[in-house]
């Protein structure tokens, strides 16, 4: 008998990478059926994917009571949020909360959750102001205190934000990548939209191992040098590297004061302690094991934002 799991945000990127894994593999595909919430199941996206045998339902995050009717007979929930639709922690972990209370009332077995490091524990409170981090990492902490069997998997920095961060330089075919780390800086790098579901089917194939633990989503890890490196190789074209001081990176950066800070500190929490902290090591070797399939490379991802 097959089981189900419910994705939640079954038409984004990490969600939707999800679906598209199990439905790829093998087995997976036949040991699970597919619910998937969506605000809007009669958009094109949702319908795309009720075409693929989806069950495509709608739910709200902010409404437990909506979330606990679609994880009803669900064996296991991928929960993720969106910090950056409210820019506020306090609306995110609200959610999340909904979405572990939901799945503890229904009965699910397991919560895949898409979390993330807590910077500010990390780094002894030295960097506070990292709330899309921090929120994500409450939840994972509140869903394993209400005695759900969490998995909280944790992704990497998107390779999606290089197609941003890469800028074309004014009056020439040349780019540059300007970030407040040293050149050799290692950046533990991730494709959510092609990657997160190989993890997942990874961790749902055999979920005992991981239950109360952290996945570590790395493709691999590249430094800003490296960046420019195969953007050249893959492009043809010129990229420089240049190393801004902090308030230089702060400056330039076009948002408002509080989110300027805290994307100064999520830089800041890569150069100087590591993307997942300085005792990640054992965890990452661990992590590497979980995917099911070829993660994205970094010069795959640069062809695959083109083009330039």
């Amino acid at each position: 008998m097959s089981k189900l799991i419910t994705v939640v945000g079954s038409t984004g990127n990490q969600g939707g990478s999800v679906i598209k894994s199990i439905l790829n593999d093998p087995e997976l595909s036949k040991e699970y059926k597919i619910r998937g919430i969506t605000r809007e199941p009669s958009k094109p996206s949702g319908e795309k994917l009720k075409s693929q045998g989806v069950d495509v339902v709608k739910a709200d995050l902010e409404d437990k009571e909506s979330l606990k009717k679609v994880f009803e007979g669900a064996y296991a929930v991928f929960g993720v949020t969106n910090f950056w639709e409210s820019a506020s922690k306090a609306v995110e972990v609200g959610q999340g909360r909904n979405i572990a209370d939901a799945a503890k009332e229904a009965g699910v077995s397991v919560l895949i959750w898409s979390s993330l490091p807590h910077v500010t524990t990390l780094t002894d409170g030295k960097l506070p102001h990292v709330e899309h981090f921090d929120g994500k990492a409450e939840i994972g902490e509140y869903a394993r205190s209400i005695g759900l069997p969490t998995v909280e998997f944790q992704a990497g920095f998107f390779l999606s934000n290089l197609k941003t961060m890469i800028r074309k330089d004014e009056g020439g075919d040349s780019y540059t990548l300007a970030w407040p780390l040293l050149p050799d800086t290692d950046i533990d790098f991730f494709d959510a939209a092609n990657d997160t579901g190989k993890f997942v089917a990874g961790i749902l194939a055999n979920p005992e191992p991981y239950i109360g633990k952290e996945v570590l989503g790395t493709t691999a890890k590249y430094t800003p040098n490296d960046v420019c490196k195969e953007f050249e190789a893959v492009t043809g074209k010129e990229c420089k590297y240049v190393q801004l001081t902090d308030d230089q990176f702060k400056e330039a950066l076009p948002f408002p004061p509080s989110l300027k800070q805290e994307f100064l500190e999520n830089f800041i929490l890569m150069r100087d302690y590591g993307y997942y902290g300085k005792n990640a090591q054992q965890a990452l070797g661990m992590s590497q094991k979980v995917p099911r399939g070829k993660l994205t490379t970094l010069s795959e991802a640069i062809k695959e934002m083109g083009p330039w």
